[in-house]
């Protein structure tokens, strides 16, 4: 697998090939492909994309010593954002490869159930950002001035 991009979900609904005996068999989730046919193929859509959420995702990748399970948290819009946040990060930490990568569980967590640090900071109501080298629009800046412009405050 390559997980080049922003990664997408999809929803595949397949069925048993019809047959005398069964002649309309029921849709199934989990079937094998080349025992049934493919009756819906379709990308999932985030119920509220605009809202920050938090994702708890339990994985299971190949390192050069052995298999590992991991539990890993993100703070993201959409889960495939977060999954494909996660390929990255584990990319970057691990240096493990898309494919040696099996996501478990993808699970949105409330604030209260967050496990790690990084994450648990975000979730003061009081949250400051610093705004360092803020630059006035061209339209807001005098064209002739005695002094020299400071950006930092």
């Amino acid at each position: 697998m390559k997980a080049s991009g922003t990664l997408r979900e999809y929803k595949v609904v397949g069925r048993l090939l019809p047959s005398a005996k069964n002649p309309a068999p029921p849709p199934l989730r989990k079937m094998k492909k080349a025992s049934g046919e493919t009756v819906y193929c379709g990308l999932v859509h985030e119920k509220t994309p605009q809202k920050v959420k938090n994702f708890g995702i339990w994985l299971r990748y190949d390192s050069r010593s052995g298999t590992h399970n991991m539990y890993r948290e993100y703070r993201d819009l959409t889960t495939s954002a977060a999954v494909t946040q996660c390929y990255r990060d584990m990319g970057a930490r691990h240096r493990a490869r898309a494919h040696s990568i099996q996501i478990m569980k993808v699970q949105i967590i409330a604030a209260n159930k967050c496990r790690r640090p990084a994450i648990k900071q975000f979730h003061d109501s009081k949250i400051k950002f610093p705004l360092p080298h803020r630059v006035l629009r061209r339209q807001h800046k005098p064209r002739f001035t005695t002094k020299r412009p400071n950006t930092f405050f």
